[in-house]
């Protein structure tokens, strides 16, 4: 009897180490398990600034539609943040308020925008996701009785006004030189003169006006509404292009999956009504 229960307590030992050894063995095989559904993330989201009210207000929605995921802001120029991915900073999603600064991100895109051949952008996930349009505001009261960029042109001609514009690697500031261009100025000349103003992003520009540091200044319709502020004209498709903010999840991102089913709300009903509220339009 004693015999028996030795051999049987060594075959259960026996039987043991194997499974224990074939566990171990498999681990190394066997992919880790999927996130669960509702498991917390959190997507890091970078955007232009002229988004920064409307993507906080979204955010309010999208927390009752995915209670489980926690969305981060980096608000700033579109050409600041695309610098900031371009150095490695964690991002999941970037809208940008120019094709330039996604472009220039996207190995799809021209080699001769793409200049540096970076490849950060999901190009499957890329989508022209809002259009803007860009006006003339003036501080409470209008001193300078502007009514117009036509207005705009002949105060910065003959030197009688100071005008407020984003710096020339911020999309605001481009459609800025574009308008300069359609009324034959000289940007290089105007600004040693003392006529021209600038902002690193479009809320600078905003702010400027708003404290009546300048006489007029270039911004987005919809940061105008933000800020409360007097818009005299609408620069037409003529005078700088289109304004069109593209979107795109980007290739780096720790949770592609979510990061573009945010992107896929944001192109829903519920997401695009908070963007027409302040005056963007579905692109």
């Amino acid at each position: 009897m004693k015999r028996l229960c030795s051999l049987t307590l060594a075959l259960m030992l026996t039987l043991s180490l194997a499974a224990c050894g074939g566990t171990s063995g498999s681990q190394a095989d066997t992919p880790a398990p999927a996130e669960p559904s509702d498991a917390s993330i959190e997507l890091i989201v970078y955007a232009a600034a002229s988004m920064t009210e409307t993507l906080q207000e979204i955010a309010g929605l999208y927390a009752e539609a995915a209670p489980n995921v926690t969305l981060t802001f980096n608000f700033d120029s579109s050409g600041t943040l695309k610098t900031q991915i371009q150095e490695g900073a964690d991002c999941d999603l970037f809208i940008s308020a120019g094709q330039k600064q996604m472009d220039q991100l996207d190995i799809a895109s021209s080699p001769e925008v793409n200049t540096e051949g970076l490849d950060f952008v999901d190009t499957d996930s890329r989508v022209d996701l809002l259009e803007n349009r860009v006006v003339l505001v003036v501080p409470d009261g209008n001193p300078k009785d502007i009514q117009s960029f036509d207005d705009m042109a002949a105060g910065l001609s003959d030197g009688s006004i100071l005008m407020a514009m984003g710096n020339s690697d911020v999309p605001v500031g481009q459609y800025t030189q574009k308008i300069l261009r359609y009324y034959g100025l000289d940007e290089d000349a105007l600004a040693p003169s003392g006529v021209l103003s600038y902002g690193t992003n479009v809320k600078e520009v905003t702010t400027q006006v708003s404290e009546q540091s300048v006489d007029c200044g270039v911004v987005y319709c919809t940061d105008a509404f933000s800020a409360g502020l007097t818009v005299v004209d609408s620069a037409t498709a003529e005078m700088c292009g289109p304004v069109i903010y593209p979107a795109a999840v980007l290739k780096g991102s720790a949770h592609a999956e979510a990061a573009q089913a945010f992107l896929d709300y944001l192109t829903g009903s519920e997401a695009m009504a908070v963007f027409e509220s302040v005056g963007f339009s579905a692109s």
